[in-house]
Formats: structure tokens, sequence, C-alpha cells
């Protein structure tokens, strides 16, 4: 997989994404082929992409920071949830609570997590790659295509199932 020049195709690809996605939640037949791809191209995606080299999630994203990842991040940490949410996280305009500052506070300058093993669900799920979610949420899927190579990755092999035929 050509990773050099990712940033661009995705680009590029924008609207080819966002035709096949939204084909797809409009088509059941080609909605199902697609999400029986995602298993394996999300593993072939990420057993050439090392997150540890990029961290561009981390450095240009936050997650949401539910309540459950709150109290859990919270107590790995050893401080009060009210601490946790003044010193690191705000209120968005959708009313989640996100991190103040980015990159995230948590991330480490090897690009390692902080907080790995309790981080947000948010980030123990993303990109998506795997889920339907991929899918569903198109603008979602088209932004994280801009930040992250294996979602890239990911929609480049769907555009070629997607415009296959049965």
């Amino acid at each position: 997989m050509a990773l050099e020049n990712w940033e661009k195709e995705a680009k590029e690809h924008q609207k080819a994404y966002k035709y096949m996605l939204e084909k797809s939640n409009k088509t059941k037949s080609l909605q199902n082929k697609l999400l029986d791809a995602l298993p394996d191209l999300h593993e072939e995606a990420f057993s050439k992409i090392n997150c540890l080299e990029c961290a561009r999630c981390c450095k240009n994203h936050s997650p949401r920071f539910k309540q459950p990842d709150i109290k859990r991040i919270a107590k790995s940490l050893r401080m009060k949830e009210g601490e946790l949410v003044s010193q690191y996280l705000k209120l968005d305009e959708e009313g989640d609570y996100v991190t103040k500052t980015t990159p995230c506070p948590f991330l480490a300058e090897d690009n390692t997590c902080n907080i790995y093993e309790d981080r947000p669900s948010d980030c123990a799920r993303y990109p998506y790659t795997d889920e339907d979610v991929l899918l569903k949420r198109v603008q979602l899927t088209l932004k994280n295509a801009m930040v992250c190579p294996a979602t890239h990755a990911v929609l480049e092999q769907l555009l070629l199932i997607g415009s296959s035929r049965p």
C-alpha cells in the first residue's frame, strides 16, 4: 500500500468516498458487501500502518469523554472526576466533554498514550474502520480519511469493491 501520497489522494477522492458511502446507505446489498469486507480491510491496513509513527488522531482530534471514561481515567490518575474535567476537559458545542488542547494532553513525546489502558472508548474504537460507523457516519468518515492513513487505505479498497460487479 503506497502511503507516500495518501493525504493528497484522500483529498482528491473525497467526492468518490462520499458517493460510495451514501450509495451504500441506500443500497442494502452494497452495504452488506462493504460491511463484510471491513474486518479484513481493517486488519490489512493496520498490518501496514504503525499508529505510533503517526498519532495524527491524537494530534488533531479529541475523543468524546463520556462519564464512564471520565470515572475510569480519574481513578487511574488518582484524581477526583471534577479535577480531571477542570484540568483537561471542556464541553464542546454538542455538549460532549473533549480535551481543552490539541494535541491530546495524554499523548507522550514518543506518540504513546499515558492513559492507554483506560483511554476513552472513542480512542479505542478509532478510526472505526471495522465498524458500521464507517459507512453510516459519512461526514465523520470523510474527516477521518483526511487525518488517518488507515481510514484512507480502507476507503480506497472499498471504492474498488463498491465499483466491482456482483
